[in-house]
């Protein structure tokens, strides 16, 4: 695999990205979810990087990124895309988005279609409420002396509870992985969730789109995903046994569903 790489876009913030597989691929980039790194995807690089040349990139504010000061925007982290596809050379890509990477996966569909060949919307939605309750986390991780009850928050939200309580070694590694996401860079990225709003835009959607469910997801509920595939001309909508990282929970159906779709 090669090492990361790193972009500075437009206003200045430093974006940490690596690339695996053959250069003459298609490429397909990948966007995590909120307070995960680029690595969130690492069970799924082996079979992808045989099909496709991947991008992985950590978000503004987490991972090897830079973490600029303040709220980011749902449109700030789409531009970091598009800045970033723009200055490896890239042109047309397959794009893949779970959770937080979904919203920006909604945001290319609608504002800069010509850059998407293909879209996979996973467990993520068009918009999350109520605003007060962002709000409440954004000054619960800033006032916080480190992440470890919010590690324990989202680890909860993201896997079936008999996962997190036999501590499976998955568990462990996501809980490392959520100690050492910087707050302010969470905070940065919960601002952006609690202004998005693509509820009514998600129909200008003309890419070749796939949602995938998590039937048991309680951060992007599955009726979240349902509404999303009928609002997008001809979407295809996969429900998988999962509740939030179904990527994680339910490897080998997701990838069955992404290569399906990408082929």
């Amino acid at each position: 695999m090669s090492e990361l790489n790193f972009v500075t876009v437009g206003d200045g913030t430093r974006i940490a990205y690596r690339l695996d597989g053959d250069a003459g691929q298609p490429v397909l980039v990948l966007s995590n979810s909120i307070a995960t790194t680029l690595h969130m995807w690492d069970g799924q690089i082996g079979e992808l990087s045989r099909h496709f040349r991947v991008l992985r990139y950590d978000f503004r504010g987490h991972g090897g990124s830079s973490v600029p000061v303040g709220a980011y925007s749902l449109d700030r982290l789409g531009r970091d895309v598009i800045e970033l596809i723009d200055a490896l050379g890239l042109g047309q890509v397959h794009f893949l988005g779970l959770s937080l990477g979904g919203f920006v996966g909604q945001w290319l569909g609608i504002h800069a279609p010509e850059r998407v060949d293909r879209l996979i919307l996973s467990n993520t939605s068009s918009h999350l409420s109520p605003a007060s309750y962002f709000d409440e986390r954004i000054a619960v991780v800033r006032q916080a002396p480190d992440m470890s009850e919010t590690a324990e928050v989202f680890l909860n939200n993201w896997f079936p509870a008999g996962m997190v309580a036999a501590n499976e070694p998955v568990i462990e590694k996501f809980r490392a992985m959520l100690l050492e996401i910087d707050r302010l860079g969470l905070a940065g990225l919960f601002a952006a969730v609690r202004d998005a709003d693509l509820r009514r835009t998600v129909a200008l959607i003309n890419r070749p789109t796939l949602v995938i469910a998590g039937q048991h997801d309680t951060v992007t509920a599955a009726s979240h995903s349902e509404l999303i595939a009928a609002a997008v001309p001809g979407a295809k909508l996969v429900v998988l046994p999962a509740v939030h990282l179904s990527n994680v929970e339910y490897p080998t159906e997701f990838m069955q569903a992404v290569l399906d779709f990408l082929h």
